[in-house]
């Protein structure tokens, strides 16, 4: 720790850029590096001459060098696409831009076509529902009201006739005692 923080002095009192790296005998690892170790090791291997990297390191380097202004690029594609920072353009870079635009409109015309066509067959499937469920309940009013008629009628049933009209008679019963009829 008294290295460590001689290191931390001399960064802050001479303005140098230092990296310790110190592995204990049982393994244990502590590290002081100001800025960074990465920046301090290119900085050594730039002045010394000597290979810190090998070749898989530096392509790897190389690589994520390439994917980070590829990605950059592509950022600035879609800003170009969404119209922001067009101004800088030229036209013949704006015509891939409206190509790919008047193709991402006709592919959401063609998906919004797709959903209108999907949304009128449902519908056709709907109505043809409907047409068979009022026919099933038109024929079924149809013989309610020939059993109603029948009713009317009267109707014989295992032989029996029944008259058309059954005399029925009620009679309310109050529930308080203070109601009932006196007698």
């Amino acid at each position: 720790s008294g290295i460590i923080k001689k290191a931390k002095e001399i960064t802050v009192l001479c303005d140098a850029q230092l990296s310790l790296v110190i592995f204990s005998s049982t393994g244990k690892m502590t590290e002081f590096h100001s800025p960074s170790l990465i920046h301090v090791l290119d900085r050594y291997q730039s002045t010394s001459g000597k290979k810190l990297w090998d070749a898989k390191h530096e392509y790897l380097n190389n690589e994520v060098d390439r994917v980070k202004k590829e990605n950059d690029n592509m950022q600035i594609e879609l800003r170009h696409l969404k119209g922001e920072d067009l101004t800088s353009l030229n036209p013949k870079e704006l015509i891939p831009i409206e190509d790919a635009l008047q193709n991402g409109l006709a592919k959401v015309k063609a998906k919004q076509m797709e959903f209108y066509k999907m949304l009128k067959k449902n519908e056709r499937v709907l109505e043809e529902e409907n047409k068979r469920l009022s026919y099933i309940l038109h024929h079924q009013q149809i013989e309610m009201d020939g059993n109603v008629r029948d009713m009317e009628n009267g109707y014989h049933q295992k032989g029996r006739d029944y008259p058309s009209q059954m005399p029925f008679s009620f009679r309310v019963q109050p529930i308080q005692p203070n109601l009932q009829e006196n007698k």
